[in-house]
């Protein structure tokens, strides 16, 4: 196990012990630091009943062939009435509004006496969070150390007059960001938890720009498109409003991404397209059938805190699977991510379009 922070979790998870006289409620929450392996073998060789809460299909997936049974969902803790958990075991995620939305909810949800297990690295703002949720708790704590400078503590929840709960942007609700598209201001639902979610990503302005030249050069009008990876739906929702184009004819919008908070959150901002769509939870697009007349995408290149060379490929892959055989996919990236050179056994056509501001547009033909 890589993870130094995750091990300390995983220690604690595999010591514990069943109380014989009650029935036990405990949960261990799943974000995109943690990979099937560590949760299949936490999961196994744990002694106490444990509910899997997860927000990456793709995880949820891997586990279920497994046998690990674990819920799909944006962190979603209304299940579970107050004081009603016996422990909570959490590897810190990366964004911190959600770190503050589990902390809470975690206060909400434990009985007096119940433990919230949380562990990280100094550098991702472990202690900081453990001290918050230790003034929180107003309970007994345990904290120890590990390796290169990871951080595990047990904090236990008390009974007498708590701290304020931490500032978590009324997470489980989401709201309002705009954007502008042919000199209009087009207004998006979004909310924590997914990639760019409280702006307009600069790379995904940039692929909008240019996706005009690509349409009005096909032969054939744009009836079918793909949004792999959608987020909040950026991609989906600018394209659909691009007005005057002979070759774009939009029929149906598929938009699908495997994180929880990007799918609730692209289901509200497509209903106001005014075009017929489709979201689908779904692990790059593995699951979807058919072929489309574009595919666009913005595709991550960090798996939680770590960079991940094999997602590119896996989305290259994907949209070279989707794509009608005279279509055309936008990918957006960094300039740093060799994708031409990663789709060149792919397509047949491969063209530069934009180079900015550290982005890189590139359209893909089979």
């Amino acid at each position: 196990m890589n993870d130094l922070a995750l091990n300390l979790l995983f220690k604690k998870i595999i010591s514990e012990r069943e109380k014989p006289e009650e029935a036990e409620c405990n949960l261990w929450i799943l974000d995109e630091n943690l990979t099937p392996s560590d949760i299949i073998q936490g999961a196994t060789k744990s002694k106490i009943p444990l509910t899997l809460i997860c927000n990456r299909l793709d995880l949820q997936q891997q586990l279920k062939t497994s046998k690990v049974i674990s819920t799909f969902s944006d962190f979603d803790f209304s299940g579970f009435e107050d004081n009603s958990v016996d422990r909570i075991f959490y590897r810190i995620s990366k964004e911190k509004t959600v770190v503050h939305h589990i902390v809470n909810q975690a206060f909400r949800a434990l009985k007096p006496g119940g433990e919230l297990a949380i562990a990280g690295y100094k550098n991702e703002g472990a202690k900081t969070y453990i001290d918050k949720a230790c003034k929180l708790f107003n309970g007994a704590a345990v904290k120890s150390k590990g390796g290169q400078s990871s951080h595990l503590a047990v904090i236990s929840k008390g009974s007498t007059t708590h701290g304020k709960l931490l500032d978590d942007k009324n997470y489980a609700h989401p709201r309002s960001i705009n954007a502008q598209s042919n000199d209009r201001s087009i207004s998006f639902i979004s909310k924590p938890g997914q990639f760019g979610w409280n702006k307009a990503d600069r790379g995904s302005e940039l692929l909008i720009q240019h996706l005009p030249g690509v349409i009005n050069k096909r032969h054939t009008p744009v009836e079918t498109m793909l949004d792999l990876g959608c987020g909040y739906g950026y991609l989906s929702l600018m394209a659909a409003s691009l007005e005057g184009l002979d070759m774009l004819d939009l029929q149906q919008i598929t938009a699908t991404d495997n994180n929880a908070a990007a799918i609730l959150s692209c289901e509200e901002n497509l209903k106001a397209s005014g075009k017929n769509y489709n979201v689908i939870a779904d692990n790059c697009a593995h699951g979807i059938r058919g072929r489309f007349d574009l595919v666009l995408c913005n595709p991550p290149f960090h798996q939680g805190f770590a960079v991940d060379n094999d997602l590119t490929r896996m989305f290259l892959e994907q949209a070279h699977k989707r794509l009608h055989a005279k279509g055309d996919a936008v990918f957006v990236v960094n300039q740093f991510i060799p994708l031409e050179r990663k789709a060149q056994d792919l397509f047949g056509k491969i063209t530069l379009l934009a180079e900015s501001d550290g982005f890189k547009v590139i359209q893909c033909k089979r």
